[in-house]
Order: C-alpha cells, then sequence, then structure tokens
C-alpha cells in the first residue's frame, strides 16, 4: 500500500513556462477549430476513424455485442490508456494531450449519435458492407432510448467540451504551480 501511495504522492514532471504556453496556445487554436467547424469532423477525426473501425475488428472477436460497441470503445481506451501510462509516470504534458484528446473523441462520437435515427453520414467499414450499419443506431435502438439520440448527443458532446477545457484549466494549474515553487 505504501507503493501506491508513494506514486499517488510524487511530483508532476515540471513543464517550463515557454512549453506550458505553447501547449496551451495548441489547445486553444484546436478549441477555435473545433468553434469554426460547420460539419462535425474535426482535423484530427480521420485518426479517430482508423481507431474506431480498428476497434470493430479487435472487439469483435469477443462477439457481435462487443463487435458492435468495439469501435466507441477503442476510440476511447487508445487516450485512456495513453492518459494512465503519462499519469503514472507523472508526465504533466503527455497526460495532458492523453486526456485533451479523450474528451475531444466525445465531439467526434457525439456527432455519430445524433445521427442514429437520420442515418445521413456516410458509413466507412471494414470488411462485409451488407454486415455493417449504424452503430448508434443498433445501440439505442436496442436500448430503447433511439428518440433520444439528439439529447444523449448534446449531453457527450458538452462533456467533451468540458472535459477539454478542464484539461488545460488543469496544465494551467500545474505549469503555474511548478513556476511559483521554482521561483521560490
Amino acid at each position: 500500500m505504501e507503493g501506491w501511495k508513494a506514486l499517488w504522492e510524487a511530483e508532476w514532471k515540471p513543464v517550463s513556462r515557454p512549453a506550458l504556453i505553447a501547449w496551451l496556445a495548441f489547445y486553444g487554436l484546436f478549441l477555435l477549430h473545433a468553434v469554426a467547424d460547420q460539419d462535425g469532423f474535426l482535423a484530427i477525426d480521420p485518426v479517430n476513424l482508423i481507431v474506431h473501425e480498428a476497434g470493430h475488428l479487435l472487439f469483435g472477436w469477443l462477439g457481435p455485442t462487443l463487435g458492435l460497441w468495439g469501435g466507441t470503445l477503442l476510440e476511447l481506451l487508445v487516450p485512456l490508456a495513453l492518459g494512465v501510462y503519462f499519469a503514472w509516470h507523472r508526465q504533466t504534458t503527455g497526460a495532458a494531450f492523453a486526456a485533451f484528446f479523450f474528451f475531444e473523441n466525445l465531439l467526434y462520437i457525439a456527432v455519430y449519435l445524433a445521427d442514429a435515427r437520420a442515418q445521413s453520414l456516410p458509413l466507412v467499414t471494414v470488411g462485409d458492407p451488407e454486415a455493417g450499419g449504424h452503430d448508434w443506431l443498433l445501440i439505442l435502438s436496442r436500448w430503447g432510448l433511439l428518440q433520444h439520440d439528439l439529447s444523449i448527443a448534446r449531453a457527450v458532446r458538452i462533456l467533451g467540451w468540458l472535459g477539454m477545457v478542464g484539461t488545460m484549466a488543469w496544465l494551467l494549474r500545474k505549469g503555474a504551480g511548478q513556476q511559483t515553487v521554482s521561483a521560490s
């Protein structure tokens, strides 16, 4: 138990003032890109799509239900696993990057969720296109929640925005706290 306590209380790696400014500028510009976006797909989303489709293949080995959920699961598990790794090693900027893009994935997921009834998005699939379908149409239909697709998508989108802004605030707090400590 002492090992876990020591890890929990370990100091995070410091972030220099120039690095802090650069990272916050990067995240700020990304948020501006997301606000200005008209079609719901951001510059990073082609990467998210590849990870999503890989998730269907990976989790498909564990059965049709996990195969259906696999795209969304892997989209969230990849940045989560990276975030855990960086947090374990107390790498401040790496943990912030992984957390920021974990929450950015929620914006991407929200676009797909909001399309469950409309089904206007072009679908991409690996393997047999006849065996595919709209993930969120199938998931929400099974749960009896299809009529709430837009509300659920809105909540997921809000959570994504709050998480990205919260990640920036955490990074600013960590970086500013380190600047104060190193100045004394």
